[in-house]
């Protein structure tokens, strides 16, 4: 019989798993919902020095209590930690962890990064006084609970349910650094991954092909996935599928990185087009692509997405798809600049747009440039970064534009400066013209953001033109080499243009 101890998130206890817990029983499982302390009816009231190692004694505890050689431990985002913390005090007793959409926490890593007001995040870090009565933290009123994840897929009755148990959550076990045995590494883990919260199966391959370090291990082939298409909580929005993964998981099942792994990474796959070779020029962070003549010509400045890792070689300004629009640019006479900036985690976008502005700046210095006639194009997850521009446009940029582009956080990019918002920002920018290029195949939470922000692009009569590739994945160029996206390519780049010289 598998034994399963389940361990709740931020305000919530062994009640949320009520149907699950039903689900897996029906199957002949042992199952144990946790509600830790201070974390609801059932469990030991919080004290005031009630933290992280508390929790992580709670799971201990009911892992020695369990009558069974192993069992299986689920921690659901917050509730990862303490899952983590357990599992390295009994790796012996562990058969499997399940991480329900709960990052990827390292040895030393507090839960901070789950609260997603930086206001509070700062005063957790620097307390002048306790956060709130006893050190709680209060948990979010009805019409908030979106903010700490999608609660896409749970309806008017369960939110309320989630809003009506909630319980404070004290203030230690976000902010004490999570102590994580080298005994972890070595057991068995499944991760279950809900795409309307921001997560998928594509963003950890990926990141794996960008090399970060952190993610090289997932390609262990103990290591296996599952992707619930609903928001942060599953078990309330889905608890019959997350019963049945979670069974699954248990028995081994689930995607494998291992294989994937072993192909090329989509960021370093060719680009769709032979561009004549152009001369390029390294300035600092930032590569110019010269045309012939001596100009001055008009510049597109390309921004590429991220957060990607800090030591992912090559950097995106070698990358083949950023490479071959700047190349192209500068076959079809402008200048074409591609750029490193520093968007490493969630919370830089502030340094990474900074990084940009001071590009553009230099770009703009150079006699080879007509300072007057610039455009910028930014891609995937740094379409945020078009946020400052589109609300304030300067007078010399003459163009927008966005390639298969986030155009609001994801529900789990929780440490996003708000200031990040095109979709909010495309009401300032009058008759500024945007190229838009969409893609058909589209991940459905990327998707949405493109369509709030051609919406609130319709409300303010912003002058966009949408490029629509309907076969297109996300980074088309390097995945469908059809006529398709070749003409979508040729067609953007050349609009672009045309708005520099027009």
């Amino acid at each position: 019989m598998t034994a399963f101890i389940l361990v709740s998130g931020t305000f919530t206890g062994g009640w949320i798993w009520r149907e699950v817990a039903a689900v897996l029983r029906e199957s002949g499982a042992d199952v144990h919902p946790v509600t830790l302390t201070g974390m609801g009816e059932g469990g030991p009231p919080a004290g005031p020095g009630t933290d992280l190692e508390t929790h992580i004694q709670d799971v201990v505890r009911l892992i020695d209590q369990v009558d069974a050689p192993e069992v299986v431990l689920v921690g659901h985002a917050y509730g990862l930690y303490p899952v983590l913390g357990a599992a390295g005090r009994r790796p012996e007793r562990v058969a499997r962890i399940v991480n329900v959409d709960g990052g990827l926490p390292q040895d030393g890593d507090p839960a901070l990064g789950l609260v997603p007001d930086q206001e509070l995040r700062d005063r957790l870090l620097n307390p002048s006084g306790p956060a709130g009565d006893e050190g709680l933290i209060a948990p979010p009123p009805l019409d908030a609970w979106q903010r700490w994840g999608s609660v896409e897929g749970i309806g008017a009755d369960g939110l309320a349910r989630l809003a009506r148990c909630a319980a404070p959550q004290p203030a230690g076990t976000l902010t004490q650094p999570l102590p994580l045995s080298d005994a972890v590494a070595e057991l068995p883990l499944t991760g279950v991954l809900c795409a309307a919260n921001g997560s998928s199966i594509q963003l950890v391959e990926a990141a794996v092909g960008f090399g970060d370090p952190r993610f090289q291990a997932l390609t262990d082939p103990r290591v296996t996935f599952f992707e619930l298409a609903t928001g942060h909580w599953p078990m309330l929005s889905v608890p019959g599928e997350l019963a049945a993964v979670l069974v699954r998981a248990a028995a081994g099942e689930g995607h494998r990185l291992a294989e994937t792994a072993k192909e090329q990474p989509v960021h370093l796959r060719p680009f769709l087009m032979d561009v004549p070779e152009r001369p390029r020029e390294r300035v600092g962070r930032f590569d110019l692509h010269l045309p012939e003549g001596d100009g001055p010509h008009p510049a597109v400045v390309f921004v590429h997405g991220g957060p990607l890792p800090a030591g992912a070689l090559p950097t995106p300004r070698d990358w083949p798809t950023i490479l071959g629009y700047g190349q192209y640019v500068a076959h079809l006479g402008g200048v074409g600049v591609t750029l490193d900036h520093r968007l490493h985690d969630f919370a830089d976008y502030g340094r990474a747009a900074q990084d940009i502005t001071d590009v553009v700046e230099r770009v703009r210095a150079d006699p080879r440039v007509d300072g007057d006639r610039v455009a910028l194009w930014f891609f995937s997850g740094g379409g945020l970064l078009s946020a400052d521009w589109l609300a304030a446009p300067p007078p010399w940029l003459r163009c927008v534009a966005a390639t298969y582009p986030v155009l609001a956080p994801l529900p789990n990019w929780t440490l996003v400066d708000p200031r990040f918002r095109p979709v909010a920002a495309v009401r300032g920018a009058g008759g500024l013209p945007i190229v838009l290029t969409r893609v058909g195949l589209e991940r459905p939470e990327i998707m949405a953001t493109v369509e709030e922000f051609l919406t609130a692009a319709k409300e303010c009569e912003a002058n966009v033109e949408v490029v629509d590739v309907p076969s297109g994945h996300h980074s088309f160029e390097a995945l469908d080499h059809t006529e398709e996206a070749r003409e979508a390519v040729e067609h953007a780049v050349r609009t672009v243009l045309g708005h520099l010289r027009g």
